[in-house]
């Protein structure tokens, strides 16, 4: 939508911004599909009148034809979403052989003209002054710490570390990058710690037509690199024209450490964590707990060593009785130093919904890092995640598609994206995401593994065993790309092979963690439910963190109609099955 038409309609406590393309409750985003959007917008624009069904659908799907169940699936969803219920509509009135009336009064405001559109910024990865002289701990962290900086303002959204990283090359072209990017302006800088010195030279330019919006270059002691840091975020704010309110400002230049030593354990951490391997992510747990042994207020450290426990289960098998646990009090101790760590509750929200299952929880600590961070493309993947475990698809969509304007090169939220549309029984959408993930990175596991469960669902239990195989490659022998080629085979009819995959899995069980999911999956292709649903309870016991899409996933519809299917999902406080 166009700066000149944004505006701004409050209604009790809600509030709808056109140009974000946001419903937020009591300053708490509320997700919506964008069709339920642009419904609720038509509605509120025209307050107080009845709106026809066809002029509804007509305004709302002006570019395709749909039916009037399209129409009456959008209204059912808005309701839920304002929180109506067939008996009270304080909302949304259905008047009878004709349309819909919007009720409440509606207040409407136009935004100011500096802030009627997001601006989008790019911090690249550092690059060393002297090559050969790499640190890349350093050059990548002070780009994540200024990216930190910048994202607090709502005005701004800035392209997080996931979609960023790949840009190390001592001859990126920074302009070049911000194009593939999407964003209208790109941070580029160089750095070099030589001794008790640092170095930095740093540029930020226009996209369209590369011309330097500012520039200066620093050479200082290495302890005044907070000082450094501070310095480029209020240029760039300034360059930019954007506006903080008083919390935002505050947070501009907030330092979650005095200590420069624990600073930078705190990158190294950041670095490590990033490559999510298992020997990365423990390794980024010992630098991070090193910065937390220096500085034992740093709520920013705790609060990663909670994201990096929180990893290892969906990652690299490591047991959830091992690793939550941990995650739970790093994010619990990092939010009584600081409430407001927006990392610390999405950390804490997958606790709650992968190990405690308790979905209520997650959901409100989700809701809050949102509240906090409401540009941030992991938060809104987080919450996307939670939404289609919930068989909540169309919002999992909406989350996941937001997810990725906000972080559009990000490999994970690319690849979920794709599971949301495999598990919303869209399959054809699934594999026109999991396409485009593939083109950013062909050797991404995920998408492989996405990939085959595409091709199991459509029947095809040979290609899908070839997905698998390569996703068992790339991710270097996770369990559930073991277990999924054992299912396809089973399924194909290769029998005895799918043995033989259950087999090494019991192998592997006597050196490491398997997940007894990972069995469950084979013994029900092969037909053997009793040892199917004998593994599924040890998993319960497990808390195995793939249970939780047991309600969703396509690949337990072999056995969803046995009764003790559906007593399974009852004591995970599911839904009944879908």
């Amino acid at each position: 939508m166009a700066a000149a038409e944004a505006q701004i309609y409050e209604f009790d406590e809600f509030r709808m911004e056109t140009g974000r393309r946001v419903l937020s409750r009591s300053g708490e985003v509320v997700p919506l599909t964008p069709k339920a959007f642009e419904t609720l917008l038509h509605l509120v624009r025209h307050q107080g009148r009845v709106v026809d069904k066809d002029d509804l659908i007509r305004a709302v799907w002006s570019d395709t034809v749909v039916e009037e169940n399209n129409l009456n699936q959008n209204i059912s969803a808005l309701r839920r979403a304002l929180g109506e219920n067939p008996k009270q509509t304080r909302y949304i009135i259905t008047v009878p052989g004709r349309g819909y009336r919007f009720v409440p009064n509606v207040r409407t405001r136009t935004p100011h003209p500096a802030t009627a559109s997001l601006r989008t910024v790019a911090v690249l990865p550092f690059k060393p002054l002297v090559a050969g002289h790499r640190d890349e701990a350093l050059e990548m962290g002070i780009a994540d710490s200024l990216i930190a900086q910048l994202s607090n303002s709502r005005e701004t959204i800035v392209r997080p570390l996931s979609s960023v990283r790949s840009y190390t090359a001592l001859d990126q072209d920074p302009v070049a990058a911000g194009r593939e990017l999407g964003v209208e302006s790109v941070l580029d800088g160089s750095i070099q710690r030589d001794g008790s010195r640092i170095r930095v030279t740093i540029r930020l330019a226009r996209v369209a037509d590369g011309a330097s919006l500012w520039v200066q270059k620093f050479d200082q002691e290495f302890t005044g690199v907070f000082d450094v840091q501070d310095t480029i975020a209020e240029k760039v704010v300034a360059a930019l024209a954007l506006r903080f309110n008083y919390e935002e400002s505050k947070k501009l230049t907030q330092r979650y450490t005095e200590n420069v030593e624990a600073y930078h354990q705190y990158l190294r951490g950041r670095y490590h964590i990033g490559k999510v391997t298992l020997p990365d992510i423990r390794k980024s747990i010992e630098y991070f707990q090193q910065a937390i042994d220096i500085d034992p207020t740093y709520g920013l450290a705790y609060a990663w060593v909670a994201e990096a426990y929180r990893r290892l289960p969906i990652t690299s098998d490591v047991p959830p009785k091992e690793a939550f646990p941990k995650a739970k009090a790093a994010a619990t101790k990092a939010l009584e130093i600081d409430p407001t760590l927006a990392d610390a509750h999405t950390a804490l929200a997958f606790a709650k919904f992968w190990f405690d299952w308790d979905w209520t929880g997650a959901e409100q600590e989700i809701k809050r890092a949102l509240a906090l961070t409401p540009n941030s493309g992991e938060v809104h993947h987080g919450y996307a995640v939670l939404l289609s475990t919930l068989a909540r698809h169309d919002e999992a969509v909406a989350e996941g598609q937001r997810a990725l304007e906000l972080d559009p090169l990000s490999l994970i939220v690319n690849a979920n994206l794709g599971v949301f549309f495999h598990f919303a029984g869209r399959n054809q959408e699934a594999r026109t995401q999991i396409d485009k993930t593939f083109e950013i990175d062909a050797n991404f596991w995920i998408a492989h593994l996405v990939d085959g469960k595409i091709h199991a669902k459509n029947g095809d239990y040979l290609q899908a065993a070839a997905a698998f195989a390569r996703a068992r490659e790339f991710s270097r022998g996770n369990s559930e790309t073991i277990s999924m080629s054992g299912y396809a085979l089973a399924l194909a009819g290769e029998r005895d092979n799918a043995q033989n995959v259950l087999n090494e899995l019991e192998v592997l069980s006597l050196q490491r963690h398997i997940p007894s999911n990972s069995m469950a999956v084979i013994h029900a292709a092969l037909g053997q439910n009793d040892a199917a649903f004998a593994r599924l309870e040890q998993a319960y016991q497990e808390r195995d963190v793939r249970l939780s899409f047991l309600n969703v996933d396509p690949k337990w519809e072999i056995v969803r109609s046995d009764p003790r299917f559906a007593e399974l999902v009852s004591r995970l406080r599911l839904k009944s099955a879908v």
